[in-house]
């Protein structure tokens, strides 16, 4: 027997994290009861859920043991929040990105879960110390932070409240590794998590090329993807730098140092992201990939079908 057989998880909120962790905890054959406040909402997320299924079946990527109609029997719906978490033993909470109504949703959800279900939010940024602060309990909280989609990319941040007993880090961890996810441990709470503050560093270091004259939006594109992201796609920074040197990190530091620390000096101030810089950066985007709903919505499908192919290969 599984031994997710029977096992409940609650997802609160129905948009787009919502659904996507829904798949995944499906793929692990676990029951799914996705909570929406919307009326209706829930409901109309079973059909989008299984419309993506059969995509993620067709191209051969689903995942789990189970059949599409399988793991679709295991997923319900519901507008009533007690009927949701009802024999939960764990609560993903996918609400959007605003602190208050995050707040709001641990301090009701609280109400109706023993003292032994593990409170988990999906926010992406927001401190666990302030998105559990209404929390009575919050030795049994943590933050999941997934990176979208997470179907396809499997990087699962940890970050427990000041407050979060070790059983609780160590059980999140085992039920993400269970569903073939790629959890990783924070040690303490930070603005912005691990994954946003790098990204963000890249972000703002390929801002100040662009609006310098350095280079353009489409070729600081491809110094990542098909420069520094073919090989973080399999090894991370702290590797790269290993091997890039011919007796490893040690020596590697030996050798750029001093020229990685000039280089790291010279960065700019953080950009505003704002202004005539914003309007400069944005229509020389535009005229790569229009904003429009079509041309957005094609560059997404080749996106996620592009990961998936990844994920498929990796694996």
């Amino acid at each position: 027997m599984s031994v997710s057989q029977g096992k409940i998880i609650s997802v609160i909120g129905s948009g787009l994290i919502g659904r996507s962790w829904a798949m995944v905890f499906l793929s692990g054959g676990f029951r799914v009861k996705i909570y929406d406040s919307q009326p209706g909402q829930a409901a109309s997320a079973i059909q989008e859920i299984r419309k993506q299924l059969k995509e993620v079946e067709q191209a051969q990527m689903l995942r789990g043991d189970l059949s599409v109609e399988d793991q679709l029997l295991l997923l319900s719906s519901h507008d009533d929040l007690s009927r949701a978490l009802e024999g939960a033993f764990f609560v993903q909470e996918c609400v959007f990105e605003d602190l208050d109504t995050k707040q709001s949703v641990f301090q009701e959800a609280e109400g109706h879960v023993g003292e032994s279900v593990v409170l988990s939010s999906s926010t992406s940024c927001l401190l666990p110390s302030n998105v559990f602060s209404r929390v009575q309990n919050r030795k049994r909280c943590i933050v999941s932070h997934p990176v979208n989609p997470p179907y396809y990319v499997r990087v699962v941040e940890l970050v427990p409240h000041p407050e979060t007993v070790a059983e609780v880090v160590d059980s999140t961890h085992a039920l993400m590794t269970q569903l073939g996810q790629a959890p990783v441990r924070l040690r303490k709470e930070i603005d912005g998590f691990v994954l946003n503050r790098v990204q963000y560093a890249i972000i703002a270091e390929s801002w100040r090329l662009v609006t310098e004259g350095v280079i353009s939006v489409q070729d600081i594109d491809l110094v990542m993807s098909e420069g520094l992201g073919m090989r973080y796609a399999f090894i991370g920074p702290m590797e790269t730098i290993h091997l890039n040197a011919p007796e490893g990190l040690e020596d590697y530091l030996k050798r750029y140092r001093e020229g990685m620390k000039r280089v790291l000096s010279s960065f700019g101030p953080v950009p505003e992201f704002s202004g005539e810089e914003a309007k400069s950066i944005n229509q020389e985007m535009c005229d790569l990939i229009p904003n429009d709903h079509h041309h957005l919505s094609a560059r997404r499908q080749r996106r996620d079908h592009l990961l998936m192919g990844l994920a498929k290969l990796k694996k």
